[in-house]
């Protein structure tokens, strides 16, 4: 019998540090109402074969004259300036050997993304260009555990006057949010890595959102495609956590999220309600 209670004791306690674990930001929330009301076009309101590729000036000029949100990335170049572009690589976008850190920001500009005539943009243009008119959600891309590019993209953000959160996979821009800029809408990006053929321990954690009680998040962006997984339920219905689906490909797609996710990243379709 003592067996038995002490086995009970055993499993109460992982359950109580497992919701613990992945436990967001309870106190002190910020205000999400900013958020409502959009679909956010993922990497701007673009198409990879014509003249508005992603993550480009002319998708973003887009998505804005469409009344569309923007979600797009940030990454540093080799002289420290915010660019924005999705992929370390250049070679699916630019078909140049390298990573985007290994240029220059002048040394980029010679590279055209995909068949088009634009170029990877400055995160201040992209600011400039959207001007508060839309909502905007940053994506941090950080390859180690270095926040450089916290650090220097959030000197432009605090001077941006429109309405924007942050959001990364990597738990160390996470915290750095939280430690630095508090009242910045923070959120955990994540997937079903071991789906995907990451086995990764430390993706593994971030997929089922057990570095949460060190970051805090406000809200979970997760792949819509694992919206079962069940860290992520649980942030939602037991936390409250405002869930955000990317990234949604169809119409069909964005309907059979609409009862499990509250915001929606979209690409290759024209939304509808």
């Amino acid at each position: 019998m003592t067996a038995v209670w002490i086995a009970a004791g055993v499993i109460l306690l992982a359950v109580i540090l497992y919701f613990i674990a992945i436990m967001p930001r309870i106190k002190g929330r910020p205000d999400y109402s900013m958020l409502y009301g959009q679909y956010y076009a993922h990497r701007g309101l673009h198409d990879n074969k014509s003249e508005a590729p992603e993550n480009s000036m002319a998708a973003f000029k887009n998505a804005v004259e469409n009344g569309y949100g923007i979600e797009l990335d940030v990454q540093l170049t080799k002289d420290e300036l915010p660019v924005v572009c999705h992929d370390f690589s250049l070679k699916r976008n630019c078909g140049a050997e390298g990573k985007v850190s290994d240029y220059t920001y002048e040394e980029l500009k010679k590279f055209n993304l995909f068949d088009s005539g634009e170029h990877i943009p400055l995160f201040q243009d992209v600011l400039n260009l959207v001007d508060g008119r839309v909502p905007i959600i940053v994506e941090i891309k950080m390859e180690s555990t270095s926040c450089r590019v916290c650090e220097i993209a959030d000197e432009l953000l605090r001077a941006y006057s429109g309405k924007y959160c942050v959001e990364s996979f990597h738990p160390f821009a996470v915290r750095w949010y939280k430690k630095n800029r508090p009242g910045v809408i923070r959120g955990q990006l994540s997937s079903h890595f071991g789906k995907e053929g990451n086995t990764n321990f430390f993706m593994w954690l971030v997929q089922n959102l057990l570095t949460d009680f060190w970051t805090k998040p406000d809200f979970i962006a997760y792949n819509w495609q694992y919206e079962s997984v069940a860290a992520r339920r649980l942030c939602r219905k037991f936390y409250h956590c405002l869930s955000v689906a990317w990234t949604v490909k169809s119409q069909e797609q964005l309907d059979k999220s609409r009862e499990k996710f509250d915001l929606f990243i979209f690409e290759g379709f024209i939304p509808k309600d």
